[in-house]
């Protein structure tokens, strides 16, 4: 009785706490007409302190929306366009020389901001994609012998488009499980098109302020972590794990000749994050398997290696993911 009694208390606090997400949402949707799912996982990504990859065809507002969020939220922000020929430097800074001092001082990069725009990520080298990757995990740059922390909340939203494949550099899968959650874009239905159209022609362009600061992002994440999550949900998100490594032990041989890997345990604990930050979006102060079926395909998607077999018969990792969550068994 006294743990219901908690979490109709903890369900009170949050609805109060995460009353600030409805201001977040009405404000992105003044300048991002739709895509719904696009403003959900930045959401979900910006509380739960986890990266972003985008993935989408050019002009579906990718790089609308994050400047959107950086202005609500009056932090700074900095895109980096990602090119074949673009160096390491340019992303995380270097050491330059100082006549008058004598001396070396260090020029930080683009990427000591809150908001890190990396478009078309996979333009870019490895060497320059690694460099970003680190910065994103260690939440730290090193110039020369000194070491920069990158401020916080940090968050990189990284963008790649999926037709056009000359002269990009595909990420690594150890480098892709970096991301939180890979995010697939698609276009606006038809009566959001036309909107689109009204607004982009209208004489007066709608002006984003800021609604809230970074501090209480960083306060809005210490009450996510309070969500409740029963250990028969974390037994789901396991089951769920295990089903992409060894779908034969759920019922699911004929996925076996399809995966070459399934998802590594970062999936379990992003999943289970993500989530949390979803129940918090929607007001909840405990997480329901809904919640993981929601959040299942952003994370998993590039989490798990197709076979030969699979390419080769248009399986994808969608429909993977499908079979295995109508498969895995609700608790």
């Amino acid at each position: 009785m006294a743990e219901a009694i908690d979490i109709r208390e903890l369900n009170e606090r949050i609805e109060r706490e995460s009353s600030f997400v409805t201001n977040l949402v009405t404000g992105m949707n003044q300048a991002i007409i739709g895509q719904k799912h696009l403003v959900e996982s930045l959401l979900i990504g910006l509380l739960s302190d986890g990266h972003v990859l985008l993935e989408g065809v050019p002009g579906l507002a990718k790089t609308k929306a994050i400047k959107t969020l950086a202005a609500l939220i009056d932090a700074k922000f900095s895109r980096i366009q990602f090119t074949p020929d673009l160096l390491p430097a340019d992303v995380i800074g270097t050491m330059i020389y100082n006549q008058k001092e004598s001396r070396f001082e260090a020029k930080q990069g683009p990427i000591f901001a809150n908001f890190v725009l990396a478009d078309e990520i996979n333009r870019a080298p490895a060497k320059v994609q690694s460099a970003l990757l680190e910065a994103m995990q260690e939440r730290q740059v090193t110039l020369s012998t000194t070491t920069y922390q990158l401020p916080a909340p940090f968050l990189v939203l990284a963008t790649q488009n999926p037709i056009e494949q000359e002269g990009t550099y595909p990420l690594p899968e150890a480098q892709v499980d970096r991301f939180m959650l890979k995010v697939v874009i698609d276009y606006p239905k038809l009566e959001e098109e036309k909107k689109i159209i009204r607004q982009n022609i209208a004489a007066e362009k709608t002006v984003i302020r800021p609604i809230m600061g970074t501090n209480e992002i960083e306060s809005a994440r210490k009450v996510v972590s309070q969500v409740y999550l029963d250990e028969k949900i974390e037994q789901y998100i396991a089951d769920i794990v295990f089903a992409t490594r060894y779908p034969d032990k759920y019922g699911l041989k004929d996925l076996t000749g399809l995966i070459n890997f399934g998802a590594s345990p970062r999936a379990s604990i992003n999943l289970a994050l993500a989530a949390r930050a979803f129940a918090f979006i929607k007001h909840r102060g405990y997480v329901i398997p809904e919640d993981i079926r929601a959040v299942a395909h952003d994370v998993l998607r590039h989490r798990i290696g197709l076979t030969y077999e699979a390419e080769a018969t248009n399986v994808t990792q969608e429909e993977i993911i499908s079979k295995i969550i109508n498969k895995v068994e609700v608790p």
